[in-house]
């Protein structure tokens, strides 16, 4: 019933974070299907846990959603053959966030796209949590808003943490990226149809749907979806300042519980579980359609001709992505996955898509010449997790990486909002992302 539904619109604010320029240069393009792939490049490791040991061998025949790789481990998800055609090869790749070696199995494309059966459900009342969970797994779902944490896991948290609310991510905070925006505007419907399954497996007290106020057609367009799809349940649309990093998940949970997640927690620990709003469309996929988590919305932009938001086949390579744009402008001399902040330099453009591609953004970068810190401490003022970025960088300089654990490094979620207002241009981030690297060595070490 239509009266059932409860929205609140409310303007909140997060008290640290920077305003940045949006540049979403692809605001107003529709998604668009890219050309399939010749070959698809499949990475064995995708997301945060053990990686996948594959199923299939060269030579092999596979079909598009057909499972070719999969690990036993629980805080991991299965690898699907995004194509029909063969396992033409093996290769090594370098993964773009943590530097290491990762193996990878190479389809080349027969051209058909011919798919394994599909097992749809209409109903999910028919579907117990348990079932769910299993369709989640077996889809080979990750959290798409860029952490690639596996969401089965997300959806199983321990019997002595109650989730009394979830919230639905539309933040999409960065500059240039817009894949999120378009999933609202063109799949809101499947959205908020994951939003209920997800509601079905935690039965959560609230939810919420949280957009920035510089997307005003998705936060009408969502709210009017939920008064037509009739949906039960107490649902309260929160529209939220754009402020960089609002899409956050502890600021987000701030901004709107005034919860603030414990040093080294997760926001389980204050009983709350955050999901991506394209996450939320990939889990009715899984469980509606019986469609494994193959193909996920790519925003491409900066320095090409033609930006836009393609649709695509994980493990296709950065470069026909880049080409489907109209290639890069000829000053171009950088492509970053993800976004202006957070994103990752990528230096081979035969780099594949994977789970947490989001963004493919080409740029021309000048040279920065690093100075002296200044003490002048912007960095602390606008550090979303009240860290001392100078005092980190410090002891990362001094290899004091203990320190740094001291200091709560592994609560900065590497925004790079401090490294922004920097006036001496000290790549802050980098400097904790190599402490963090040097940390996570000496445990492997024990």
């Amino acid at each position: 019933m239509i009266n059932k539904v409860h929205i609140s619109l409310k303007r909140r604010g997060a008290p640290y974070g920077v305003k940045l320029t949006e540049s979403k240069l692809t605001a107003a393009s529709p998604i668009e299907l890219a050309p399939l792939p010749e070959k698809v490049i499949i990475a064995l490791h995708q997301n945060i846990g053990a990686p996948c040991k594959p199923l299939v061998k060269r030579g092999d025949k596979v079909l598009a959603g057909q499972k070719i790789g999969d690990s036993e481990k629980f805080v991991s998800v299965p690898v699907h053959a995004t194509v029909s055609g063969e396992i033409s090869s093996t290769t090594m790749l370098v993964h773009p966030a943590t530097g290491q070696l990762v193996e990878a199995l190479v389809v080349t494309s027969d051209g058909l796209d011919k798919w394994v059966d599909l097992e749809a459900s209409n109903d999910i009342d028919m579907l117990s949590a348990e079932e769910i969970l299993k369709r989640i797994r077996e889809a080979g779902i990750v959290g798409l808003g860029g952490a690639a944490f596996p969401t089965h896991v997300k959806l199983s948290p321990p019997k002595d943490k109650k989730i009394d609310t979830v919230i639905l991510n539309g933040c999409e905070c960065e500059p240039y990226i817009t894949s999120d925006h378009k999933v609202m505007l063109e799949h809101g419907e499947e959205v908020l149809s994951g939003l209920n399954i997800i509601r079905k497996v935690l039965s959560p007290d609230n939810v919420y749907i949280a957009i920035e106020d510089n997307k005003e057609d998705a936060i009408e367009h969502m709210r009017e979806l939920l008064a037509s799809m009739g949906l039960d349940g107490n649902y309260k649309m929160i529209t939220l300042r754009s402020k960089y990093p609002m899409g956050a998940e502890k600021t987000l949970i701030k901004s709107i519980l005034d919860r603030e997640v414990p040093i080294g927690g997760l926001p389980l620990d204050v009983g709350v579980v955050v999901h991506n709003v394209s996450t939320a469309k990939a889990i009715h996929d899984a469980v509606f359609e019986g469609r494994p988590f193959v193909e996920r919305v790519v925003t491409v932009t900066g320095a090409v001709k033609n930006p836009k938001n393609l649709l695509v086949r994980l493990g296709t390579p950065l470069r026909s992505l880049i080409e489907n744009c109209g290639g890069m402008d000829g000053k171009a001399n950088a492509v970053i996955l993800g976004g202006p902040m957070m994103g990752i330099s990528q230096f081979d453009l035969d780099f594949p898509v994977i789970k947490g591609t989001n963004c493919v953004l080409v740029q021309k970068n000048m040279p920065i010449r690093e100075g002296d810190c200044i003490s002048c401490g912007r960095c602390l003022e606008v550090c979303p997790m009240h860290l001392m970025p100078t005092l980190l960088v410090r002891y990362a300089k001094a290899r004091r990486y203990d320190a740094c654990k001291e200091a709560y490094i592994d609560d900065c979620f590497e925004c790079g909002a401090c490294a922004y207002t920097c006036p001496a241009n000290i790549p802050i981030v980098q400097y904790i992302k190599i402490a963090k690297s040097e940390l996570i060595k000496r445990v492997a070490k024990k």
